[in-house]
């Protein structure tokens, strides 16, 4: 039997994930209405679904039910929205548009923004700590929330985030431009990976090292070509501001090395990604297939 292609997957699971967020959302009707409606119009409003697909790509790569990954997707889609609305805010990036609509600060205001921003990421490890939501063993769920807790905070996500906002208007050196990415961008993808396999007990040094280093490489490769998109990219096809990072003076690796180097060099992490599979043989081929697809998106 034929396997759907990747296309046809991404439609599929971001269907799945969709339907669990929807699920694990409080209603707008719920009090109080305004902030549920704005966390809601976040979430739900769009968006690749890049991170989730990486949860279940990786946990059906090592064997793992998806009732199992529904929450884990769910709580890295959650986080991610979360870092999106305060990202767009004023004080930061201050951006109008994001998935092709107002920005939530744009469409709410700010305070509601921030709020909405606020509970998302505390719905995030509400979601983890089910008893319905990822592994049953303590342990194994205690790792995830740790591991996702660490991708989202000074050492992943935030301190990066950190990084950028010291670096505009700056020169950074390679080492510190990789550094900034991985932080702010690559620790939560590499988390989508490591949390996935943490659902599976038994797994080979040589096969978690594999996926932890798949992780980085993919992750680091998705930001390259983030920065690239605001280049080349337009307003319509992203569903956001082309641009923003020139108009900022944010440092960036088309900045620091031109496009060409940095296509080549999103390239090369890709392979490294899946050259890092190579222990799990025709098991990681979707993986393989996503790394691809992350560096030849043009959205």
């Amino acid at each position: 039997m034929n396997e759907p292609p990747l296309t046809r997957l991404i439609e599929d699971y971001r269907l799945r994930v969709e339907n669990a967020l929807d699920r694990y959302l409080p209603a707008a009707t719920e009090p109080p209405e305004r902030l549920h409606a704005a966390m809601r119009d976040a979430v739900l409003g769009g968006g690749k679904r890049v991170r989730p697909l990486q949860v279940y790509l990786t946990g059906e790569s090592v064997g793992v039910e998806l009732s199992v990954l529904d929450g884990l997707a769910c709580a890295v889609e959650m986080i991610h929205a979360y870092s999106l609305i305060h990202d767009d805010l004023p004080a930061m990036d201050d951006d109008d548009f994001r998935r092709g609509k107002p920005t939530l600060h744009r469409a709410y205001d700010e305070a509601t923004a921030i709020l909405a921003g606020d509970a998302l990421q505390v719905l995030a490890f509400s979601v983890l700590s089910r008893p319905d939501s990822g592994p049953r063993d303590p342990e194994s769920k205690l790792a995830i929330i740790q591991c996702l807790a660490n991708a989202s905070g000074t050492s992943g996500m935030a301190g990066g985030q950190v990084v950028d906002i010291e670096a505009t208007g700056k020169v950074l050196s390679l080492p510190e431009l990789e550094q900034m990415h991985l932080l702010k961008t690559g620790r939560l993808i590499q988390a989508c990976v490591k949390i996935a396999a943490l659902c599976c007990s038994g797994l080979s040094a040589e096969v978690s090292q594999g996926l932890e280093r798949y992780g980085r490489d993919i992750g680091l490769a998705f930001q390259i070509k983030d920065d690239i998109l605001d280049v080349v990219g337009d307003s319509q096809t992203m569903g956001k501001t082309a641009g923003v990072d020139q108009a900022l003076e944010k440092a960036t690796y088309p900045g620091l090395l031109g496009l060409e180097s940095a296509e080549s060099k999103a390239a090369d992490l890709a392979r490294s990604a899946c050259a890092a599979l190579e222990p799990m043989g025709s098991k990681a081929d979707r993986l393989k297939e996503l790394a691809e697809y992350i560096v030849s998106r043009q959205r």
